[in-house]
């Protein structure tokens, strides 16, 4: 629990609050807020899904849907005999392709900020005090990548030139040391002769 300043360590399902504490510090808004909003979702879903007129459709995540299933027949299992099944609504929650690949490869599941999950007191209390507002982060995230690319160009031409000297220094190198053998061998042959 999150109650002592310590990080979230219930193996349970994650409840609203958790999930509200988790939602405040991934958007960087002020908990009260993120509250209201899953109270507001969990109101109109359930409202719109209820009338069973539209289903509600959430890209990348769910389909929220009122069914109506007709009246059948089916089997008791105990005794095998044939029985009247009544007709019934039910609600059918589908989650979508997206959501299904994202919680079956983790690597395409979204990054967390720190501290969202598992859920660190501070970084919820420091959720949506942020002094800029959100719109004047954008620019400044544009500007940093500009930055960067200049720097990257410049690194790769400085590589180039010391790899060419490199390759022409060992060349020599090696002419030298054939160059050497070859009379040891020849004197050597000299003075067998010799000794004969």
């Amino acid at each position: 629990m999150c109650m002592t300043g310590r990080t979230s360590a219930t193996m349970g399902a994650m409840n609203k609050r958790e999930l509200a504490k988790a939602v405040a510090v991934q958007a960087d808004v002020e908990l009260k807020t993120v509250v209201a909003v899953l109270d507001g979702f969990t109101d109109v879903v359930t409202a719109v899904v209820a009338k069973g007129v539209e289903p509600v459709s959430i890209p990348g995540f769910a389909k929220f849907v009122k069914v109506d299933r007709p009246a059948r027949m089916g089997r008791n299992p105990a005794t095998g005999e044939a029985i009247r099944i009544k007709a019934s609504k039910k609600a059918r929650i589908t989650p979508v392709k997206a959501f299904k690949d994202a919680v079956l490869a983790p690597a395409k599941a979204p990054k967390l900020a720190k501290g969202a999950y598992p859920t660190v007191d501070a970084a919820v209390a420091a959720a949506g005090k942020s002094t800029a507002p959100a719109a004047a982060k954008a620019p400044a995230k544009k500007a940093t990548t500009a930055r960067r690319a200049p720097a990257k160009k410049a690194t790769t031409a400085r590589r180039a030139p010391a790899k060419k000297a490199a390759t022409a220094r060992r060349a020599p190198a090696k002419k030298a040391t054939t160059a050497r053998r070859a009379p040891a061998k020849k004197a050597t042959t000299a003075r067998r002769a010799t000794r004969r």
